[in-house]
């Protein structure tokens, strides 16, 4: 028996819920496009993206920044860097490591995005340090995530049941992650968010805002 083998099955998973992201959520996209123009809108400098997977956050980008990538699943590389060519971001550097273990300088980074990923990080508190240990002073996190529904309601035992089944079908991905409790814990200068609501079952309780470091 060969040691080490990568697991082919996990593989497989991997590879279909990249081509599953690249068919895009035309509902979703189409809810969140006006916050997503607003949160970004300002970004300038040096900006890492945390999961950035088949890039739908890429059209909101300013094309004068210096993007880098963070995306551990190989299998949407191909996808965002047929997106990213095709909306002319000839700079961006895509790189593998994980958010737990960011491959990027400390006090290096003008702001940090994560939109739909921390549900899915391993360690989200381990992901948020190492988001504050390469933002330079006063630089931005910027956030779109979905979260747990409110303690009692039929919607939060819907999430907490298919948590186990969910976390396969979705690449690690949490249904019921308080994220916003870990954001207000992690060590930022501030952090300022809203709740809303989009048109999606099981992940249409959602957060939008910015940490400053």
């Amino acid at each position: 028996m060969t040691v080490n083998q990568p697991c082919v099955c996990a593989n497989c998973g991997k590879r279909l819920f990249a081509w599953l992201m690249a068919q895009g959520d035309d509902v979703y996209d189409k809810f969140i496009s006006d916050r997503k123009r607003s949160l970004f809108a300002n970004l300038h400098g040096n900006v890492l993206e945390i999961g950035p997977g088949t890039g739908p956050n890429l059209p909101y980008y300013p094309k004068d920044i210096n993007l880098i990538g963070i995306e551990p699943n190989p299998f949407m590389h191909s996808y965002l860097k047929k997106e990213a060519q095709k909306l002319g971001f000839n700079n961006i550097d895509l790189r593998t490591s994980t958010a737990e273990q960011i491959d990027a300088e400390d006090n290096s980074m003008d702001a940090v995005v994560s939109t739909l990923v921390l549900c899915s990080v391993p360690n989200l508190a381990a992901t948020l340090q190492e988001v504050l240990r390469v933002l330079k002073p006063g630089g931005s996190f910027l956030f779109i995530e979905h979260v747990a529904a409110p303690q009692g309601t039929l919607l939060r035992q819907v999430q907490s049941t298919i948590r186990p089944i969910w976390k396969v079908l979705a690449d690690g991905c949490h249904p019921d992650r308080e994220t916003w409790i870990a954001l207000e814990n992690a060590g930022f200068k501030s952090v300022n968010y809203e709740h809303f609501k989009v048109p999606v079952p099981i992940v249409s309780p959602q957060i939008i805002g910015v940490a400053i470091r």
